[in-house]
């Protein structure tokens, strides 16, 4: 025992130890300090963005990455303090990070594009959108995708990057809408009597807003029809239900008021060379 401690002290190991003590101690310290404040910065971030009335998924994703940031910053650190070379090591995770990026490039881009609709949010849950072709309600809006319901309660998933290179149409984003519709009347009908039933059958329906007024105007003179335009505004929760209303009362109650709804007919001429009665003698 006397000749290890004897070779202890001739080869200056106990500095060398103790230097190490030292340096895995405070590594700890400034990792478990560095953790517990990097917690506290993002909770501190999740109440501002809470408070900024920032949607719940984007808040806790932006909250995380400050967090992950924060807790790698303090691992390098306490790396660092040990003595262990960070450069080569940073080096080494950047490496695996671009491997990794180029494989998954194509969820990274739905990763993106989530981020960039949930920062913006052209539409929320709730709202029935038409986006890469597809129309339906809104049921969530994910990192990687978003989830519609359509019509006919179909559940409809969609990449974030397809929305996001595409056009959107949020039908929900409005209080009001306006209705278009277009109803063709015979050349040989009354055009006040037409315009009197239409104006009639808006002004009756409960659901069709007084203001904005609805407009209806001859629109085209068509090869069979005279094209009246009707154009009424309602709450956008009312708007199918305006529209096949009006689709139905207009046709009925022009038809009573000695209105034809026409269609497309032709007529045909027959030209012959020969007299009907040289064919009828043959």
């Amino acid at each position: 025992m006397e000749s290890f401690m004897n070779f202890i002290n001739d080869a200056n190991l106990v500095p060398t130890i103790t230097d190490w003590a030292i340096n895995i101690i405070l590594a700890l310290f400034i990792y478990l300090v560095g953790k517990w404040v990097a917690r506290r910065v993002m909770n501190v971030c999740k109440k501002l963005l809470v408070k900024a009335d920032m949607d719940p998924t984007l808040v806790n994703f932006l909250s995380n990455v400050v967090f992950a940031v924060l807790l790698v910053a303090v691992i390098l650190a306490a790396l660092d303090t040990v003595g262990i070379p960070v450069t080569s090591l940073m080096a080494i995770v950047g490496a695996a990070g671009l491997a990794v990026g180029l494989a998954l490039k194509d969820s990274l881009g739905n990763f993106a594009a989530g981020v960039m609709l949930v920062l913006f949010r052209p539409f929320k849950a709730g709202d029935f959108v038409e986006v890469a072709g597809v129309a339906g309600s809104v049921q969530s809006i994910r990192i990687f995708s978003t989830v519609l319901t359509t019509p006919d309660n179909k559940e409809i998933i969609i990449p974030n990057s397809q929305i996001s290179a595409d056009t959107i149409t949020n039908y929900s984003a409005n209080d009001t809408r306006r209705v278009d519709l277009t109803f063709g009347v015979s050349y040989d009908d009354d055009l006040k009597v037409a315009r009197e039933v239409l104006t009639r059958i808006c002004s009756e329906h409960p659901l069709i807003l007084k203001d904005p007024a609805t407009n209806i105007f001859v629109l085209n003179l068509g090869d069979n029809s005279i094209d009246f335009a009707v154009r009424p505004w309602v709450n956008s929760s009312d708007y199918w239900t305006v529209y096949g209303d009006l689709l139905e009362q207009g046709k009925n109650e022009l038809e009573k008021a000695g209105c034809s709804i026409p269609y497309p007919q032709r007529d045909m001429h027959v030209h012959v060379s020969t007299p009907l009665t040289e064919v009828l003698k043959k």
